[in-house]
């Protein structure tokens, strides 16, 4: 019987990491257009959305 290899821990990603010093995000990411800036879009496989309230757009 084959041993499964153990699933590596996600690493929680500090807020201060995501933004570069011109204040902008560093990779790119759009902010909730509902919620304001400091919301980020998650981005799915075929839409983005905002888990804080709902707002879904198609990816384009």
């Amino acid at each position: 019987m084959k041993m499964a290899a153990k699933k590596e821990a996600k690493k929680a990603v500090q807020k201060r990491e995501l933004y570069g010093e011109d204040g902008k995000p560093k990779d790119g990411r759009k902010f909730c257009p509902k919620c304001g800036a400091g919301v980020f879009l998650a981005v799915h496989k075929d839409r983005l959305s905002c888990g804080k309230c709902g707002y879904c757009e198609p990816k384009q």
